[in-house]
């Protein structure tokens, strides 16, 4: 049991890896459709690329979105109103008018005109209750089909004009009294009426909706059928019309044919295999020509995560709305990636990414070639990401590839740019726009992952910052150090092709440490006094060897990234501290070699290495008398073998021929330094 817990631990980071894997594999496989992938690829008014296809099956023709609606509306325009009619109304309303009518009419007129006056009364009420009387003004169009019920029971149909609305009582009164020549009555009629009329229909508002959804339900959604083995389309036909509507019908009767629940699961099986392919690729990538990222558990996870956020981004976009696909800006990830890392690693998690993409999006190789194209332009375009120029003249870049590739696209499936959407030329402005976000993006990384991105080596670099105004104002031979070893480092990264902006920072801050004690440092001893004389050899040692360790205090007390804080480490790995060293052996001769060397560790990469180089020839230069050409090639060659000899690059990958070259660099610029001449005979 304890030996499996120390394997466990012992292969902890590659179990966090296997881990890593699997659940983002299972993630992006959780976002993409659950479906799976037609296997042919068409699009409306382009030629049919793949040979002549058959109907495989017996399948319906599905009607155009622009149909259904069509008749969606027909049916909304044609459907029925119900009114429920209250039957008592009417015969109350009759009861009225002949109590009514004797109260306003007096008896001063002859019986044979107050019988006339009292038929046409009756007329007016035939004309009210012959379809109905509503209890409100409602808006509904004259020529809608209304439906009068009486307990459920349909009484009559007739139009909505039909129908007496209340503000529509005193014309009507006015038609019936001028068509039986009573109009001179018009006045005590319309007293009357307005007293005794009462609604007799109200609006059924629940019946009418099921009614009209019922209607709604009952729409066909297909016209038509495709027989098995029926020529559908011919290759270099143009899918268009009636061709396309079939391919789209046979297109979905594949989702509810082949993809059923029965085969779901290899869909999903399938699925997982291609994205665990992709992301082992990325893996094993980093395994072989990035093994410092590999080991950095934080950094695999980090790249991961961009990839995921990239294909959940997509995934959304593309459940919205697929034509707005190409307003997401998958550049952003090449351009983050490079901002932390470099663009090899960038340009190829592009890719993997995008070839991920491929198996969700519409028209796949259009869009996977559209994608890695304007990658590679952003890894080619954007150098110096601190340089806020650079990037906008990248984004325009990238914009400019996107709309010249997708013009020569459309012109390719088209012939002609006449029937063009200019709006995806608006799309794409759109995603450029969208890639100036990387700036913040970037800084939110930072902070949450705790890497280093050019932009804050460039605030680092600043000498007015806080903490090397200390350093300038404690230290100021070591300042001065620090600046002379800085411009070497740079000069040497440079000739290489490390990074010359992070060795330039490390350069600056490698020994902050020396704030603690700075006199005990001879580049600071301007006053003849060296405070060592009163100290023992070991003590000094132990001095000297501790502004490593109080610089990475120092250098975390202030919040410096872990990469800046590599330098102070290494810079002087596991080496001697010489003079001090040799001064107590010449008293004790079992003196421990070990008391006297720094704790490291060694130089782990080509950055800190060149550090330790420049750091040792910078200082050890100070002691040049009567410096010349010969004497600094033989003071440089001396210094770096001695570090060579005692393996202090054996964890940096650097080569022999690296290290020649930074040789070559540092003589020069000692040279320089010097002003040496050539000697001129006299």
């Amino acid at each position: 049991m304890k030996d499996l817990i120390n394997n466990l631990y012992k292969n902890h980071a590659l179990i966090y890896k296997v881990l890593l894997f699997i659940c983002a594999t299972i993630l992006i496989v959780y976002l993409f459709p659950k479906q799976g992938k037609f296997k042919y690829n068409f699009e409306q008014g382009k030629p049919w690329q793949s040979e002549n296809l058959y109907a495989p099956f017996n399948f319906a023709i599905k009607k155009t979105p622009e149909e259904i609606d069509k008749e969606k509306r027909v049916t909304i325009e044609k459907a029925s109103l119900y009114f429920n009619l209250d039957a008592n109304i009417e015969k109350n309303v009759r009861t009225n008018y002949k109590e009514g009518f004797y109260k306003t009419f007096p008896d001063s007129l002859s019986n044979t005109t107050l019988n006339g006056l009292f038929k046409t009364g009756e007329l007016i009420i035939d004309r009210l209750y012959d379809n109905g009387v509503l209890d409100e003004n409602y808006t509904f169009a004259n020529d809608k089909k209304s439906v009068i019920l009486n307990k459920r029971i349909t009484v009559k149909q007739t139009l909505f004009s039909n129908l007496i609305q209340q503000k529509n009582l005193s014309s009507l009164v006015d038609l019936v009294l001028k068509d039986n020549n009573k109009a001179r009555y018009h006045t005590q009629f319309l007293a009357l009426f307005f007293d005794i009329v009462e609604p007799n229909l109200t609006y059924n508002k629940s019946l009418t909706e099921s009614a009209l959804q019922e209607d709604l339900n009952n729409i066909a959604y297909t016209r038509g059928s495709i027989e098995k083995e029926t020529l559908i389309i011919s290759k270099g036909e143009v899918v268009e019309g009636e061709k396309y509507q079939i391919l789209e019908s046979l297109k979905n009767e594949y989702k509810s044919q082949v993809w059923t629940d029965s085969n779901y699961n290899w869909v999903v099986f399938a699925y997982t295999l291609l994205v665990a392919l992709a992301l082992l690729m990325l893996l094993l990538f980093l395994r072989k020509y990035r093994l410092d990222v590999f080991n950095n558990n934080t950094k695999v996870t980090f790249i991961f995560f961009n990839v995921i956020l990239m294909i959940l981004i997509t995934t959304l976009v593309i459940s919205y709305n697929s034509k707005y696909v190409y307003v997401i800006p998958i550049c952003i990830l090449p351009l983050v990636l490079k901002a932390f890392f470099d663009s090899r690693l960038g340009l190829y998690t592009h890719v993997i990414t995008v070839v991920l993409l491929g198996l969700i999006v519409p028209n796949s190789y259009e869009y996977m070639f559209l994608q890695i194209i304007a990658g590679i332009v952003t890894i080619l375009t954007v150098s110096e990401l601190y340089k806020r120029a650079n990037l906008f003249i990248s984004v325009g870049q990238i914009t400019l590839i996107y709309i010249i590739a997708y013009f020569a696209f459309f012109v390719i499936h088209e012939g002609s740019v006449e029937a063009i959407h200019w709006e995806t030329f608006g799309l794409f402005v759109l995603c450029g726009l969208a890639t100036l976000f990387v700036q913040p993006l970037i800084y939110v990384y930072e902070k949450l992952f705790g890497l280093v991105s050019d932009v804050s080596l460039l605030e680092l670099s600043d000498t007015n910052s806080k903490l090397l105004k200390e350093l300038s104002n404690k230290a100021p031979g070591t300042f001065h150090h620090s600046l002379n070893v800085a411009n070497l480092a740079e000069a040497a990264a440079n000739e290489i092709g490390a990074n010359a902006m992070l060795i330039r920072v490390g350069a600056l801050y490698h020994d902050i440490g020396k704030m603690k004690n700075p006199t005990f440092f001879t580049e600071n001893q301007s006053t003849g006094i060296n405070p060592h004389d009163e100290l023992s050899s070991f003590e000094s040692a132990t001095i000297i060897i501790n502004h490593v360790i109080d610089g990475i205090e120092i250098a975390r007390k202030n919040n410096l990234p872990d990469r800046v804080i590599d330098f102070i480490r290494t810079h002087h790995g596991t080496s001697l501290v010489y003079y001090f060293y040799k001064k107590e052996k010449a008293l004790n001769e079992n003196v421990r070699k070990e008391d006297f060397m720094y704790p490291g560790p060694k130089p782990f990469s080509k950055e800190t290495a060149i550090l330790m180089m420049c750091d040792s020839v910078e200082a050890a230069s100070k002691s040049l008398k009567e410096p010349t050409s010969t004497k600094i090639d033989k003071f440089v060659e001396n210094i770096i073998n001695k570090q060579m000899e005692g393996e202090q690059f054996l964890n940096a990958n650097i080569t022999f021929k690296e290290i020649q070259s930074i040789k070559k660099v540092l003589k020069h610029k000692l040279a320089n330094i010097y002003h040496l001449r050539i000697e001129y005979p006299e």
